[in-house]
């Protein structure tokens, strides 16, 4: 097997500091108290590295740009049809169904964190800007930032089930080369992206 260079260190970085920003605000939301104030550093922390990876998405490297995973309708499905069919051809990068949960991940943190900046938990602890919209605004968002959470969270076990099933059935380990930033690819693995 032959080892390709497909994630850059600022991918990387990126990913893992979401997955550690995201597992803590559950946390820090479950313990309440003062792990509220963490919570909203938290909240920023995640807000730039969601507007960080929309800049890489443009400037990065050449398997991080949105325009060399992102795909149409037709070619999504097409994607989707062969893969159901188990003969779904090998990506180096992400395959247009990941593109578009990266889309989807990135809006998700997008409104999660862009609700919380005017949420309250309507004792010690609001957002920054809770002040600048009405009581019934605000308890909206805060409900808003609490539903959204459980869509992320969805959205997230897909991507995890996803990244197991390429394990089990396609024989694709994907985690590693998140980690190491090199992916194996075989005599046969195709050269798209």
């Amino acid at each position: 097997m032959n080892k390709i260079y497909v994630w850059d260190l600022p991918t990387r970085l990126f990913h893992w500091s979401l997955v550690a920003l995201v597992a803590f605000q559950w946390l820090s939301s479950e313990l309440e108290g003062d792990f509220l104030d963490y919570h909203l550093l938290g909240g920023y922390a995640i807000l730039a590295l969601v507007v960080f990876r929309l800049l890489w998405g443009f400037v990065g490297g050449q398997h991080a740009r949105f325009g060399n995973f992102l795909r149409g309708v037709g070619p999504t499905l097409d994607y989707a049809r062969a893969l159901r069919a188990n003969a779904a051809p090998p990506y180096l990068g992400h395959n247009p169904l990941g593109g578009w949960m990266i889309v989807a991940l990135l809006l998700t943190l997008t409104l999660q964190g862009t609700t919380g900046l005017f949420a309250s938990d309507d004792v010690m602890t609001h957002g920054p800007l809770r002040g600048l919209v009405s009581d019934q605004a605000g308890e909206m968002l805060t409900d808003l930032h609490k539903g959204c959470f459980n869509v992320l969270m969805t959205l997230v076990l897909v991507h995890v089930a996803s990244i197991v099933a390429h394990r089990l059935f396609k024989k694709e380990d994907l985690v590693r080369p998140m980690l190491t930033g090199y992916k194996d690819s075989g005599a046969e693995a195709s050269k798209k992206q």
